[in-house]
């Protein structure tokens, strides 16, 4: 009777109005069977070594990625809506502005990062509707504080800790946790950005080295160690300032390092820009990676589209259905994104033929169509 109450299937006579509990802890979906799993300390399993943000985030095609699917998505307004008729309700406050330390956009845009990246996101419940006990604000909880307990087969999760410290399973301090529909770009996608910053840091090496590296032959009598450290000293800060060199009959100067053209570090960039434009679902040409140069015309819209339905729609999907959990919101009522009011939104010309279109049919009403257009409708004062 207990679970069939807390799930509000049948009445509990001691308890009329039972409190909302949240959400049972999620099922680790891609834990490889006998495989030691979780990597503590990062809020997220790794069957690989993982790479850190902070590095991944250093490769531009990376950062860039990032700003694309994360802005974006910041950007888009969350609306309340009835599910049995498409109403759009009144938004509540914490629908608004979820942590009322900061904008909505920043929130959601730190949320999509950690899908994006670890393929979890956290959010600390940290006020409550009195009630129903429903949560009432968040706060975006930093992956790499968040800890797990799992099961003993690492199937599900017992509970999480923030800094070591354990938190309730629901009210004030519980977890709201976020799944992805992709696997954790920084686990996955950990050799191809390795890769690209060691061809980074070559590239570094050899724009900052004046002239091609080699090593210097004496002919002549062996020199002591210091004096040998000082030649190589003065001869590096010499190349710093000047390329023109002067060695005495007994040195020569032997290079022994490729020039940047013959190492090919500018095709390497772009084919690792590539292949991060692959990890992360985004079209190449997004990132100005030459290998994807050549694409069909298509216009702002259609491309728009594309993007949304191949890129950003994975996110979404997963942030507006875990808001609509009735831990979180009432059954009946769902949170969705304003993607065809903002992010695809049609031309006003193909707007308003079809909303004359719906006028013509007697679907809508002109203060209806007025207020598709946000129009104040015609004795609305307001």
């Amino acid at each position: 009777m207990g679970l069939l109450s807390r799930l509000r299937l049948v009445s509990d006579e001691a308890n009329p109005d039972p409190q909302i509990v949240a959400q049972y802890g999620p099922p680790v979906m891609d834990a490889p069977y006998g495989v030691n799993y979780w990597n503590n300390g990062t809020g997220v399993g790794y069957n690989d070594a993982a790479i850190d943000l902070q590095s991944a985030l250093s490769v531009p095609s990376v950062a860039k990625c990032r700003n694309l699917i994360c802005g974006i998505i910041a950007g888009i307004p969350l609306e309340l809506y009835k599910k049995s008729t498409g109403e759009e309700l009144g938004s509540p406050v914490w629908l608004e502005q979820p942590d009322e330390r900061q904008p909505r956009s920043v929130t959601i845009a730190y949320t999509v990062q950690s899908l994006l990246m670890y393929s979890v996101a956290y959010w600390e419940v940290t006020a409550v509707y009195s009630d129903d006990g429903r949560p009432a604000r968040f706060a975006w909880v930093q992956n790499d504080r968040v800890t797990v307990k799992l099961n003993q087969y690492n199937t599900e999760v017992d509970y999480y800790m923030v800094n070591n410290e354990r938190r309730p399973d629901s009210g004030v301090g519980s977890l709201i946790t976020f799944q992805s529909l992709n696997p954790a770009a920084l686990v996955v996608g950990a050799r191809t950005i390795r890769a690209a910053l060691d061809i980074q840091r070559a590239a570094a090496v050899a724009a900052a080295t004046p002239i091609p590296s080699g090593h210097i032959k004496n002919s002549g009598a062996d020199l002591p160690e210091p004096v040998v450290q000082g030649l190589l000293a003065s001869w590096k800060a010499a190349r710093a300032s000047r390329s023109t060199a002067y060695l005495t009959s007994t040195l020569e100067y032997i290079p022994t390092q490729f020039s940047p053209k013959d190492m090919m570090y500018t095709e390497a960039i772009q084919s690792q820009s590539t292949e991060i434009a692959r990890l992360m679902n985004v079209p190449a040409y997004m990132l100005s990676s030459d290998a994807n140069a050549s694409m069909t015309y298509q216009n702002i819209l259609d491309a728009r589209k594309e993007f949304f339905a191949y890129t950003l729609a994975p996110y979404v999907c997963a942030i507006e259905d875990r808001l609509s959990m009735n831990d979180i919101t009432a059954n009946g009522n769902s949170v969705r994104f304003a993607v065809n009011e903002t992010f695809l939104r049609i031309d006003v010309t193909e707007r308003l033929a079809a909303i004359e279109k719906m006028l013509s049919l007697g679907l809508i009403t002109l203060d209806q169509a007025m207020e598709m257009e946000d129009l104040t409708p015609n004795g609305d004062a307001s």
